[in-house]
């Protein structure tokens, strides 16, 4: 999906996710003269961007046309002081997405003014290889146009999906957002195992790695879902059958992620 612009987009924070985003709008095709992004201190690869394709970088905010975007992409704790530094550039028609997690739609407001259209987004990692999993919501000032527009801006790193209440932030924090880490430990167990049973761990490592890579790659291309592609591979009285007794063994996988998810939700809570 290529991503139309018709106004000023600001990026305000150009690290590994805001970096992601700047990479993903210019392959789909965003005119870079419509993009400024303000970051003191880029990280290289963003900064190579911003110079082959001529990309605004932190201009002076009260010289600047009204901007149509604005983008947050910074860490919650310096979100205050950023939202004070772009007073300049809030304007009543602009559109405000949030990326930083845990701030809630109703703190940016406070700062950004009680009318402002402001979506909050929780993206994950692999947004980095254009893969990931963006969840968003937005205040009732957002119109119909902004949304769509908030959502081709997301979709330009994975996909996108919308929720209408805010309060399950929290859980797709807890799934999507730390999602990835379970995923990365799961290698990293398994990798452990084949190790205990006598592999090189470098093998362990690859093949563990490979194992999760392909799988995913699989569940994305066929249109079955995880259940049936976890029967397909699992025979009769053979040795997945037998691994799988252990983890389903009184739902010991289920429970345990699901104490992790709902410890990561709660924390999540805690930190909004």
């Amino acid at each position: 999906m290529s991503v139309r612009l018709t106004s000023q987009l600001f990026l305000v924070g150009a690290g590994k996710m805001g970096g992601a985003l700047l990479e993903g709008w210019v392959e789909q095709g965003v005119d870079p003269a419509l993009v400024s992004v303000l970051d003191p201190a880029l990280a290289s690869g963003s900064g190579a961007l911003i110079q082959e394709r001529q990309i605004t970088l932190n201009p002076d905010l009260n010289a600047q046309a009204d901007a149509g975007v604005i983008v947050l992409a910074v860490k919650p704790q310096v979100m205050e002081q950023v939202l004070l530094t772009i007073e300049p550039l809030v304007n009543a028609d602009v559109l405000v997405i949030s990326i930083a997690a845990g701030v809630a739609l109703a703190s940016l407001a406070r700062h950004l003014g009680g009318e402002t259209a402001i979506v909050r987004a929780m993206p994950n990692t692999p947004a980095a290889v254009g893969c990931g999993m963006s969840v968003m919501v937005a205040n009732a000032h957002v119109t119909a146009a902004q949304k769509e527009l908030a959502g081709m801006l997301l979709s330009a790193v994975g996909e996108v999906e919308w929720i209408t209440d805010e309060l399950q932030m929290d859980a797709v924090t807890a799934v999507s957002g730390s999602g990835p880490a379970y995923v990365f430990h799961l290698v990293e167990c398994m990798a452990a195992a084949g190790k205990k049973l006598g592999l090189e761990p470098k093998l362990a490592m690859r093949i563990a790695r490979q194992t999760v890579i392909g799988s995913g790659e699989l569940m994305r291309r066929s249109p079955a879902g995880a259940a049936q592609l976890r029967k397909d591979v699992t025979s009769p009285g053979g040795t997945t059958q037998a691994a799988l007794e252990v983890l389903t063994d009184d739902a010991a996988m289920e429970k345990l992620m699901r104490r992790a998810i709902e410890a990561a939700a709660r924390r999540s809570a805690e930190l909004s």
